[in-house]
């Protein structure tokens, strides 16, 4: 929390922010970090934590200080137009993924795995390469699903705290380099960015995922090997194999669609989170969804849209000049804050080499459970992993994975500011701090930390 403050509270200090503060910190953050504590301490309740928490900072903005839209009731109202549609694609990927993974689970097809999976440690590190790949051209969340899903069948669902962690980070890091496979590169992409600008993402992506996928698969060797002798290989559903391919493809037509020939529309509809789930109401009558998932799937999205939304209503303006260094800083302040805000005020100010932005804001919310949306919707089919010091103290890896990955690509590649955006202030010196219109809201597209 003490990076988030270092690099956030100036920011918004420095900007046009109006309501109360102490000192310099406006007393949104001491709220929002009070709502990260309460979370990490208090585990066996985050729901009622986080919607407690949105609820609070949210009548407290209404009272006391403006939102970018405005003040009062109407500044409220008006931020919930600009958020609405990233809150329900998040909703309707977070509901429709438990879907899938349930579809993909009875396929049979993670029974099998073991066949084909090295039976020491580097089967459970094959495994997490799996996710990196899949997590390249499909969304994060459901990279961690189907991974959580396939490692639950081959470990006999006892699954190490810190393979979690990595599991999540896995299908976090195969998206930092590809324009399709996180939201944040997605944004990039839309805003100008050349995907070849983006890919050197990967390099980061590559290392990090040989540091914590070794230490992660030996972890998780030593506390449940692979049950290779011990899985009954029943026949593959081959219906529910086409369902899957079904939904998955639909979503990355409808994603990639969307985001090249219909970009002026993009923010106007959750079309990804719906794309989904009429993929999955057409493929009903074939083999009907576990709708008695559903339910808690549904708390767990409530949880992390809560956690979104009070993000959002932070009073961030404009990021420090753009660097390396506050890149790095970034990675940090992304496993406690939503990374869409950041990608925004990053590409309206410029300046930045934007593969090691990708890689920042993609991989480091994988550093606590709640970073990143598919943390949470993996804590939800492993509630262990729902404690930020047993994550921690578990997945130690991660951050040292993000450090290691972040300083090999600026020793190999190097930090050289890429094309202007689109959304860039057109002014003298793009790399210079560039201040977020009061009028402009985060974009409304999915979070894939």
């Amino acid at each position: 929390m003490a990076v988030v403050m270092a690099l956030l509270v100036p920011a918004a200090w420095a900007g046009s922010f109006a309501g109360p503060s102490v000192g310099p910190v406006p007393v949104e953050f001491f709220l929002f970090a009070a709502v990260l504590l309460c979370v990490a301490l208090f585990h066996d309740h985050t729901l009622k934590v986080a919607v407690t928490g949105a609820v609070v900072i949210a009548v407290y903005k209404i009272a006391f200080s403006p939102f970018h839209a405005g003040a009062g009731l109407a500044g409220f109202a008006g931020h919930l137009t600009h958020e609405w549609v990233m809150l329900a694609n998040l909703l309707g990927l977070l509901l429709g993924f438990a879907m899938l993974s349930v579809h993909f689970e009875k396929t049979e097809i993670p029974a099998v795995l073991p066949r084909f999976l090295p039976d020491d440690w580097k089967g459970g590190f094959v495994l997490l390469i799996m996710v990196f790949v899949l997590s390249a051209f499909l969304d994060n969340i459901a990279a961690a699903l189907i991974g959580g899903t396939m490692a639950g069948v081959v470990f006999k669902r006892r699954l190490h705290v810190g393979y979690l962690a990595a599991i999540v980070a896995a299908s976090n890091a195969g998206g930092a380099g590809s324009v399709v496979g996180d939201t944040t590169t997605t944004m990039m992409w839309i805003a100008g960015v050349s995907p070849l600008e983006v890919v050197e993402g990967f390099v980061g992506s590559a290392v990090a995922l040989s540091i914590f996928g070794v230490i992660a698969a030996r972890q998780q060797h030593a506390f449940q090997p692979i049950a290779k002798d011990e899985v009954a290989h029943a026949p593959i559903d081959w219906a529910r194999v086409g369902i899957v391919v079904f939904i998955l493809v639909t979503a990355i037509i409808v994603n990639v669609l969307i985001n090249t020939r219909f970009a002026a529309h993009s923010d106007s509809f959750p079309w990804l989170g719906v794309a989904v789930w009429v993929a999955i109401l057409l493929a009903a009558p074939v083999r009907m969804p576990s709708w008695a998932d559903l339910p808690a799937a549904f708390k767990g999205s409530v949880f992390l849209l809560s956690l979104v939304l009070c993000a959002s209503m932070m009073p961030v303006e404009k990021l420090p000049a753009a660097s390396w260094q506050t890149a790095f800083g970034l990675g940090f302040v992304s496993a406690v804050f939503d990374n869409i805000p950041l990608t925004e005020l990053a590409l309206k100010q410029g300046g930045y080499d934007w593969g090691f932005l990708a890689f920042a804001v993609g991989f480091g919310g994988s550093m606590i459970w709640f970073g990143s949306s598919a943390g949470v919707a993996l804590s939800n089919m492993y509630p262990q992993a729902r404690s930020v010091g047993a994550w921690l103290k578990g997945g130690w890896h991660v951050a040292l994975a993000y450090v290691a990955g972040f300083l090999v690509m600026l020793a190999v590649v190097g930090f050289h500011p890429g094309s202007t955006p689109k959304t860039a202030a057109q002014v003298p010196g793009a790399a210079a701090p560039a201040t977020l219109p009061a009028s402009t809201s985060t974009p409304p597209h999915t979070p894939a930390q």
